[in-house]
């Protein structure tokens, strides 16, 4: 009876509400115990009556049956919850940080079989986390296999990193990617395994080739505009050479006095206004052969000082006019350089020409020449109103002038020193801008004295770009060059 009393004084308490439960799926767990247990011990007294056992010895016993067999149906409600959730668990993997990564992040073994699927897009690129080992190479287009194995191949080699584009097959469509591969290694230096990044490029592929689009018409634009500059410059030349030829006639008196002076002063401007549109005419179509590569250069020996002398010479009335004086140096030395003659003297005249026009009245203009290095360097110097520091970098570009309102006074297309540019260029030389404003400007050309460029200058661009870089120091420190070649 005593050990009755204490299996029942430990049984019975599990029957109640305070009976432990690992889960809520236990509820009602007590009572159906209780019945199997309650069943069982009737069964057994049942089978001990038979037997001719008297209840007082029936009820310990069946007291003592009941409590074996509700502990026991209890002890295996209990092991059986765990023996089912805990492999579950261990079967769940935690979220791979890999899926958060942009595009479709797949990994490899050293020979390129897939081992394994991740990346936020890998839907999108139609790829599950069970794939066949040959799923990733057999969507690539056949043409982009090679730049895939190159890759590989680099890893191979010892490269940590790679990348190819390539075509891959999402579905029945191909669609552009860039793969970034990252190579694993062992100890031995050998390939381990590599994962690559696959990342959609088809905006980049459509941007690239509207690019090459824009490029292929912006060429064509200025090829036309090349051509309209030559058929424009030659058609004018001749109405003009007309117009100058019967101005000409007509100042020089041969077929009588004029009446008064007012129809002279409108004779000479004809003949001035047409020989500056010459001018112009000239310079376009000077520009347009540069630009289009047709300039040939004649390069001959010639004495540089006789060039000079008729710059002087032609320009000397009009520095004149204006009260500025205009003076040519030469270094003691200096006779014969080859190079082409046509082109130094229009470098000369239109330098020249822009420092009278940008000169007021008492100021001074000097042309100096002189050798050094085996190079020609000449500069024209002026004491007239300057150019801005901001505006140094538009020096040189076709159509474009770094004057302000004040000084729109003077006239000019701002073809003259895209010109002196192109000529230079074409010389293998240098043109070098030092200028401060209201003090003055100094441009020197430096030309090879021989001819003969220095190896290794650079190809020649005419019109030159935009983002060309301007240095070199002027008489203030500041700096400011073009660099041509």
């Amino acid at each position: 009876m005593k050990v009755l009393r204490t299996i029942a004084g430990k049984a019975f308490p599990m029957m109640g509400n305070s009976a432990p439960a690992t889960h809520q799926g236990n509820r009602g767990v007590a009572p159906k115990h209780a019945v199997i247990a309650g069943l069982v011990a009737v069964s057994a007294a049942s089978l001990v009556a038979l037997a001719g056992w008297s209840w007082s010895s029936i009820l310990p016993s069946g007291f003592a049956a009941f409590a074996a067999s509700w502990l026991t149906c209890l002890a295996h409600e209990e092991l059986r919850p765990r023996a089912i959730v805990m492999p579950l668990l261990a079967k769940a993997d935690p979220a791979d940080p890999l899926d958060s990564l942009l595009g479709l992040i797949t990994r490899h073994d050293a020979s390129g079989q897939l081992t394994s699927v991740n990346g936020a897009d890998r839907a999108a690129f139609g790829f599950s986390r069970h794939m066949a080992p040959q799923s990733y190479f057999d969507a690539i287009h056949v043409s982009g296999r090679l730049h895939y194995l190159h890759a590989i191949d680099a890893l191979r080699q010892g490269s940590s990193s790679a990348s190819a584009e390539f075509m891959l097959a999402v579905g029945a469509d191909l669609r552009p990617v860039r793969a970034h591969f990252s190579g694993t290694f062992a100890r031995d230096g050998s390939l381990e395994a590599f994962t690559i990044q696959t990342v959609d490029i088809a905006d980049e592929v459509a941007l690239r080739e509207d690019v090459s689009t824009w490029k292929v018409e912006a060429r064509s634009a200025n090829e036309a505009k090349t051509r309209f500059l030559a058929a424009v410059s030659h058609e004018l030349r001749t109405p003009l050479n007309a117009v100058l030829g019967f101005s000409d006639i007509l100042l020089g008196e041969y077929f009588g006095k004029f009446e008064n002076e007012r129809q002279k002063e409108y004779v000479e401007l004809i003949n001035q206004s047409g020989h500056h549109l010459l001018a112009v005419v000239n310079t376009m179509l000077d520009m347009s052969k540069i630009e289009a590569g047709r300039y040939e250069l004649i390069k001959e020996p010639f004495a540089i000082g006789a060039v000079m002398r008729s710059v002087d010479e032609m320009l000397g009335l009009e520095a004149k006019r204006k009260g500025v004086v205009l003076t040519t140096r030469i270094a003691r030395g200096l006779d014969e350089v080859v190079a082409d003659r046509r082109a130094v003297k229009q470098v000369l005249i239109n330098l020249a020409n822009n420092a009278i026009k940008f000169t007021e009245t008492g100021g001074v203009v000097t042309i100096d020449a002189v050798a050094e290095r085996g190079n020609l360097v000449i500069s024209v110097s002026d004491t007239g109103i300057g150019i801005p520091q901001e505006k140094l970098a538009l020096i040189g570009k076709p159509f474009m002038q770094v004057q302000n309102d004040y000084t729109r006074q003077y006239e000019g297309t701002g073809l003259g020193l895209a010109l002196v540019k192109g000529l230079v260029g074409l010389h293998g030389g240098e043109l070098r801008i030092e200028s401060e404003e209201h003090k003055g400007t100094v441009m020197t050309v430096t030309l090879p004295l021989d001819g003969e460029a220095e190896a290794g200058c650079e190809t020649f661009e005419f019109p030159p770009r935009l983002n060309e870089t301007y240095s070199g120091e002027n008489r203030d420190g500041f700096t400011a060059q073009a660099k041509i070649a």
